[in-house]
Parts: structure tokens; sequence; C-alpha cells
């Protein structure tokens, strides 16, 4: 499989793409960004696993041969390019700048290598995917099984708070938690599913405890800005969350006949994919969301309906304030790209 990492030089890209470099299934991983990609392909091609690497940077802002050479033939991209979140900065703040980076860099997946699975990690994920999913109608190459918000990281974090809180080993509670909704404060919601073997622990949680617990997940990031002091974002647990879901999709590849019982959540175009239509309708005519997945072939086959997952009345109005704040994120994301000239 190749693999191809947008902003690849970067504090999320990476961490990433050495991840990538140890997963057997990637034979080609190929590295993009503007600067440093050679230098960074050259210190991981010296990892003795298979994959092999290649850097890939423009010489000018008028070359276009750098990402159409990295992109040639990819079965999966993965976008973490961008610039980081300071302290002080929300997701959307991210907006102007990001906006311009995912448009352009989806624009060249679509016209090099239209069939490949897309996984945008770029912030705002609430309204670059958005950004994204116009880019590809615009050229008539959408394939909404394909597209992916990564919102693993809010999973990673929901495991791991929720296991300090119960005393459980977080990747025990793969399968035990969701976490649906967006990808941006409050409208990041975790579900804790009450039918699984830390119901009777998660019961005996206070209501204090439990809003705690939500609002650390909902605001995770800004917790590690402001411990970095000015100097980064989450970019090393991102990475992992990032190579968790590309895992995923890779996975989903090498086991073709069946599916995967637990599945991560990611935020994905709900009206291009069976039950997704009547989902958004439900949702109040919100048509991007997070919901778990389940993968064959790198594109989504099904998902888990929410309200399969909603066990409390305080879940319920969770979810109604996320769709709320989605709404916004989504209609700034399509309405950036039209208009624009791909």
């Amino acid at each position: 499989m190749k693999v191809t990492v947008c902003g690849a030089a970067g504090g999320i890209g990476q961490p990433l793409s050495m991840l990538l470099k140890l997963n057997p299934q990637v034979s080609h991983l190929a590295l993009f960004d503007i600067v440093n990609a050679r230098g960074v392909a050259a210190d991981l091609s010296h990892i003795n696993t298979p994959a092999q690497v290649t850097g890939h940077q423009p010489s000018s802002k008028e070359d276009k041969t750098a990402i159409s050479e990295a992109l040639k033939g990819s079965d999966i991209v993965v976008i973490p390019a961008g610039v980081p979140r300071k302290p002080g900065m929300t997701r959307a703040d991210l907006f102007n700048i990001n906006a311009l980076i995912v448009r352009d860099l989806v624009a060249n997946v679509g016209k090099t290598c239209p069939n490949a699975a897309i996984l945008i990690i770029s912030n705002p994920v609430n309204a670059t995917v958005a950004i994204a999913a116009s880019v590809l109608k615009k050229l008539g190459v959408f394939k909404p099984r394909k597209l992916f918000g990564v919102t693993t990281l809010d999973l990673v974090r929901a495991e791991t708070f929720l296991g300090g809180m119960i005393g459980e080993v977080p990747e025990q509670l793969k399968g035990k938690i969701s976490v649906i909704g967006g990808h941006s404060g409050d409208t990041i919601v975790p579900l804790i599913h009450f039918d699984s073997s830390i119901a009777a622990k998660v019961k005996n949680i206070a209501d204090a405890d439990y809003n705690d617990f939500v609002h650390r997940v909902q605001f995770g990031g800004d917790e590690v800005v402001k411990a970095k002091n000015g100097a980064g974002s989450a970019t090393l647990s991102m990475a992992f969350a990032g190579y968790r879901f590309t895992e995923y999709v890779l996975e989903s590849y090498a086991n073709k006949a069946s599916q995967a019982k637990i599945a991560d959540s990611a935020y994905i175009y709900l009206p291009g994919i069976e039950g997704g239509s009547e989902l958004a309708a439900s949702l109040g005519g919100v048509n991007f969301f997070s919901v778990p997945v389940f993968l064959k072939d790198g594109e989504v086959q099904s998902f888990k309906r929410p309200n399969e997952l909603i066990g409390t009345d305080k879940e319920k109005k969770f979810v109604h304030i996320a769709v709320e704040g989605l709404k916004k994120s989504i209609a700034q994301g399509t309405n950036f790209v039209e208009g624009s000239k791909l």
C-alpha cells in the first residue's frame, strides 16, 4: 500500500510518518511538505523496515511536480498540514490559514489519485472536511465513503481519562466508549456504553466528576497548549491517534471479507452512506457528523447510529449542543469553497 503524508515535516507529520514507517502493510511512504520533506524522508529511510520512503518538496511556489509525484498511485492520503495552535487560539482561529492549505491539497488529491482514502487531520476538522468534500464535488470525484475527518484523538483521550477515573487500563476500554459529534470543544460528545463491563463502575461516578471528564475530553487540547507554554500543541498524541485511524484503514484493506467488531469514530459526510440521510435529518439537517464507522477496502461500509449509543438525557443534551456548533462550522467550510478556482 502506498500512503502519502501531506505536511510530513511538521509537528504531527514527523512522528506520524515514523509510525507509518513501522507498519508492515505500508510498501511506499511518500512524504510531502513545502520544506524539509527530503530530510525527514532520509532520516526515516534508515529505519530497517520494508517500506520505501520518498521525500517530495516543491522547488518554488509554481512547482506542482512534487505534490503530483507524492500523490501518484497513492491508496491513502493523510493530511496533517497546517499551522499549529498557540495559547489563546481555538481551532476556529486556524481556519483562514488552514482552509487554504486543505483546499489546495485536496484539489491535488482529486486530480492525481481520486480513488484514494483521504484522512483529514488539519484543524478545524469540523470545517476542513466540509472544504474537502466541496472541492471534490467541484472536481466531480467526490467519494463520500472515502473521506474521513480524523477525530480519534478525542476517543484516545476519553479512554485514557476514564481509565484513570475508574482504575481500568485505557487500552481495555476500546469498544466501551465512543465519541461522536465533531472535533472541537462542545461539539465533542463522549458516550460511555452502559451495557459494557464497566457499567457498574461508571454508575458510581459522581455528577461533578462525570462533568469534569466530559469537559477534559472536549478541551484536552487546551491543556497541552498551555503546558507547552506556546511552544506547540498536541502533536505527539495527535500523531498517535492519526496513526491509529490510518492503521484501521490499512487493516480494512487487508481484512476484505470482514468488518471490525470494535469501531473507531470518524467525521464523515452522512448523506453519502446508507442510512446517513435519515441520520442527518434526525440531527436537524447536519450533514457531517462523527460516528463509529465500520470499514472495508478503505471505505465506510456502515456506521453505528447515535441512538444506539446514547444512554442518558445528559448525553442527548450534549448532542443537541454539538449539532448547533457543527452547523456553523460546516457552513463556514462549504462557503469557503464556493467561488474558488481549483
